[in-house]
C-alpha cells in the first residue's frame, strides 16, 4: 500500500518485538524495514534473568535495582552488550555475503529472495 499509494519514501520502517538474530534482521531488511529495536535479548546478554519483577525493586541480578546490596550482585559491562551486537552484525554480514550482497541497505525490501521453507508450509 506503501508503495502503490506513493508514500513509501516518506516513512522509516522499524520491526520491533522478537527481534533476536542477524537471521531475524535480515528477513526484516529484507521486508522492508530499516530500523530494529531489540529489548528482552539485549536486557538478557547484559545479565537479566527475567525474572520479571523489575516495578517491585527486588530485581535478583540487580539490573534494575535501586538496593545497592542487590546492585552489588549486576553481573554485566556493557562489553556484554556490545559484544551480543557485534555477533548479530557478524551474523548479517554472513547471510548477505551468503545472498551476494555487500551493502546492507541493497537487501531492504528485496522480498523476492525469501523462499517459504517446507517445515513452516507443512505446520
Amino acid at each position: 500500500a506503501l508503495l502503490s499509494n506513493g508514500l513509501r519514501e516518506r516513512v522509516t520502517l522499524r520491526v520491533d518485538g522478537g527481534v533476536r538474530t542477524g537471521r531475524d534482521v535480515a528477513i526484516s531488511a529484507m521486508l522492508g524495514a530499516e530500523e530494529f529495536g531489540f529489548g528482552t535479548i539485549a536486557m538478557i546478554a547484559e545479565g537479566c534473568v527475567m525474572a520479571r519483577v523489575c516495578h517491585l525493586n527486588t530485581c535478583p541480578v540487580g539490573v534494575t535495582s535501586q538496593k545497592e546490596n542487590l546492585r552489588k550482585k549486576f553481573p554485566g559491562t556493557p562489553e556484554h552488550v556490545v559484544n551480543f551486537f557485534n555477533f548479530v552484525a557478524e551474523e548479517v554480514r554472513q547471510l548477505m555475503a551468503h545472498l551476494g550482497y555487500s551493502k546492507f541497505e541493497d537487501l531492504i525490501g528485496r522480498a523476492d529472495l525469501l523462499k517459504e521453507s517446507k517445515e513452516q508450509l507443512e505446520r
